[in-house]
C-alpha cells in the first residue's frame, strides 16, 4: 500500500520553508512605526521652534548660522521619519505575502489528506493507488506554484527595501588599478582591455577562457567587475561586494565601479537603449519585475542567485514579468 505520509511529505517540507508569516507582538514593523512617530513629533516641535527663531528681530551671523543648521536637521528628521514609515510598509507587505502563501499551502495539504482519507479501502487496489499518486503530484504542483509566487513577491519587497537603505559607499580604486574589487569566491578574470579593431568594441575574457566583445569600455569594465563577485552569497538588500549582494546590488555596484550610475531597483534598471535578444553584448541587462542579470557574452549572464553565479541567458524568472534587455551605456 502507498504511504500517504510519504506522498504528503514534499508539501509539508514546502510549508516549513515558508514560515508562519505571523510577526511577534511588537515586531520590527511596530518598532519602526513608533520610531517614525517620535521623529514626526520632533519634527513638528522643531518646526515651531525654527519659526520662532527665524522671526526674531536679531540678524546676527550666529543666529543665521543657527537657523541654517536647524533647517538642515529638520530636513534630516523628516527624511528619517518618512523612510521609517516606508520601511514598515514594506515589512507589512512581505509579512502579508508569507501569511497568504502559508494559508494556501495549508489548504493544499489539507485537501490532499482529506482526499486520501475519503479514498479509504480503495487505496488497497492498484486503481486507488494510481489515483492517490496522481492527486499527490497535482497537489504538489499547486504548492510549488504558491512558493514561486511568494518568492516573486518577496523579491519585489526586497528591491523596495533596498531602495530605502543607502548603499555602503565603495572606495574609489587607486590610480592604475583595474577598478574591480575581488570578493570572496572570486575567480580570475583578466583585467586587460583589448580593443577590437573590427567592431570598435572592447574584448572581455570570460572565466571559461573564451572572449566576447562589449560595446564600450564602460560595459566591459562592468562585466569584469560583476565576474569578480562569483561565489559571493546572496544577501537580502545586499550592496557590499565580497560580503553579500542582491541582484540589483550586484549590477549597480558593477556599473558604478565602471563610472556609470544606474538606479537601485531591479525594475528601474531598464535604462538606455532596449536591445533585441539577437543583438546582445556584454554589459546588457536582462530586467524583470523583481530581478536583474547582466549579460557577459556567448549566451551567458551573471546574476546574484545564491551565490552570485553564471547562467544561460533566459527571459523567464519565477513567473515575474520580463521587461526586456537594455544597454545602460547607450
Amino acid at each position: 500500500m502507498i504511504d500517504v505520509d510519504a506522498l504528503a511529505r514534499p508539501i509539508i517540507d514546502l510549508v516549513d520553508t515558508v514560515g508562519t508569516g505571523v510577526p511577534s507582538a511588537g515586531g520590527p514593523d511596530a518598532g519602526i512605526r513608533i520610531a517614525s512617530d517620535v521623529l514626526e513629533i520632533a519634527y513638528r516641535l522643531g518646526s515651531a521652534a525654527l519659526s520662532e527663531l527665524a522671526s526674531s528681530q536679531s540678524s546676527s551671523t550666529a543666529l543665521t548660522a543657527a537657523v541654517t543648521t536647524t533647517e538642515q536637521t529638520q530636513a534630516s528628521t523628516r527624511n528619517l521619519a518618512d523612510r521609517g514609515s516606508d520601511i514598515a510598509g514594506v515589512v507589512d507587505e512581505a509579512t502579508t505575502s508569507v501569511s497568504v502563501g502559508m494559508t494556501e499551502l495549508g489548504e493544499i495539504l489539507q485537501s490532499f489528506l482529506t482526499l486520501a482519507i475519503k479514498a479509504g479501502p480503495t487505496l488497497m487496489t492498484p486503481t486507488g493507488q494510481l489515483m492517490l499518486l496522481s492527486a499527490a503530484l497535482e497537489h504538489l504542483g499547486r504548492a510549488v506554484s504558491v512558493i514561486e509566487r511568494v518568492h516573486g513577491e518577496l523579491s519585489g519587497s526586497t528591491e523596495k527595501m533596498s531602495a530605502l537603505i543607502p548603499p555602503v559607499p565603495i572606495p574609489e580604486p587607486a590610480p592604475g588599478a583595474s577598478g574591480s574589487a575581488s570578493g570572496s569566491g572570486a575567480t580570475g578574470v583578466s583585467g586587460a582591455t583589448g580593443v577590437s579593431g573590427a567592431t570598435g568594441g572592447v574584448e572581455v575574457e570570460l572565466p571559461d577562457g573564451s572572449t566576447a566583445t562589449a560595446p564600450n569600455a564602460e560595459a566591459a569594465a562592468a562585466v569584469r567587475n560583476a565576474l569578480t563577485q562569483q561565489g559571493v552569497p546572496y544577501a537580502w538588500g545586499g550592496t557590499t561586494p565580497g560580503v553579500g549582494l542582491d541582484c540589483s546590488g550586484l549590477t549597480q555596484w558593477a556599473y558604478g565601479q565602471a563610472g556609470v550610475d544606474i538606479p537601485r531597483l531591479a525594475q528601474e534598471q531598464g535604462i538606455g537603449n532596449q536591445i533585441d535578444q539577437n543583438n546582445l553584448m556584454p554589459g546588457d541587462l536582462a530586467v524583470w519585475d523583481g530581478h536583474v542579470a547582466m549579460v557577459i557574452g556567448n549566451g551567458q549572464m551573471v546574476e546574484a542567485g545564491d551565490p552570485v553565479e553564471i547562467s544561460a541567458i533566459r527571459t523567464t524568472n519565477s513567473g515575474m514579468g520580463f521587461h526586456g534587455f537594455y544597454r545602460p551605456t547607450e
